[in-house]
């Protein structure tokens, strides 16, 4: 007789419940065994809400940085309009598109995806993401005609990164670089416009730096698709340069472009800030060394540790520009 308890290989009612969770936002790509996802769960995780709150985050430091938002407007309809926007709707639209055209390269690296799993037929999906382009361009359009050139032009880029024959993600640098554009540099910019009606030089330099450090950040999520990657000759940084060369250039991604944010900060005088800025990098080089020794093992530990750190110094740089 087995001395195994048949109680250990079943998974208790909270480990369920979290692994569902984690499956649905795009935490993990399992699913618990047995479990048939709802429908609302399947669009979920075609949506990857995960996703939704580096963009989010985004759009509220441009907002911050504009000089006219306060807590005060926290309640106002434009700024849940705004992370309606650059949540579920444009980077939803974009998570949609990349698994539309993803499907075969997640089918072996996170079979579990809706479109792979069979969840969601590719005529659901045409469907889905035609509806969500359009409600999408609709909500930009009543923000601000900036922000409505600049969700045209996300969506485009996410054609640019996932659709053959260009596919962005195949060509080294590029797929990272204009993936950082779209989830960081414009709704940055979006949020500063909603608020002030322009744009000012100084966000835009600090936008740039962090959109800089991003695609060091890209290069992290890269790790857990290698196999896949390697199989349909798409070369991202760990394909090309190996994973431990490809986590150290990611590191000085991250790095570089934070130490130039807080550098711009000195340069206009705002010393506290970029002081702040940069001690907001210590924890991440520390948290680094970890992520270089083993990158495939330390990946989504890293990302979810050392992104707090970063976003927290984005929200440092826009208080300190935001009076200027």
């Amino acid at each position: 007789m087995s001395n195994v308890s048949p109680n250990k290989s079943k998974p208790s009612a909270e480990q369920t419940q979290f692994e569902r969770l984690a499956s649905t936002s795009g935490i993990r790509n399992t699913r618990p065994a047995g479990h048939s996802a709802s429908f609302a769960e399947t669009l979920l995780s075609f949506l990857k809400p995960i996703t939704w709150i580096p963009v989010i985050w985004s759009f509220v430091c441009g907002a911050v940085a504009s000089g006219v938002f306060g807590w005060s407007n926290l309640g106002d309809g434009l700024f849940w309009l705004g992370v309606l926007l650059t949540g579920p709707m444009a980077t939803g639209v974009c998570q949609m598109l990349n698994d539309y055209f993803d499907r075969e390269i997640d089918a072996i690296n996170e079979p579990t995806r809706p479109i792979p799993s069979g969840a969601i037929s590719l005529r659901h999906a045409t469907i889905l993401i035609s509806i969500w382009s359009v409600l999408t361009v609709l909500i930009a359009w009543l923000i601000h005609p900036f922000v409505l050139a600049h969700v045209i032009l996300g969506i485009v880029n996410a054609h640019l990164y996932s659709a053959n024959p260009i596919k962005l993600k195949k060509r080294l640098w590029w797929g990272n670089i204009i993936v950082a554009f779209s989830y960081l540099l414009y709704p940055w910019l979006s949020g500063e416009v909603a608020y002030r009606g322009e744009i000012t030089v100084h966000s835009v330099v600090i936008a740039f730096c962090y959109a800089f450090a991003s695609t060091g950040t890209m290069t992290v999520n890269d790790f857990k698709s290698i196999e896949g990657d390697i199989r349909v000759g798409i070369r991202t940084l760990p394909v090309a340069f190996g994973e431990r060369n490809a986590a150290i250039i990611a590191a000085l991604l991250i790095n570089l472009g934070q130490i130039f944010a807080s550098l711009y900060l000195f340069w206009l005088g705002q010393d506290v800030n970029a002081w702040l800025a940069l001690l907001f990098i210590l924890p991440q080089i520390a948290l680094q060394v970890r992520f270089i020794s083993a990158p495939r093992k330390y990946d989504v530990w890293y990302n979810a540790i050392a992104q707090n750190f970063l976003v927290a110094g984005m929200m440092v740089c826009a208080l300190g520009i935001a009076n200027l």
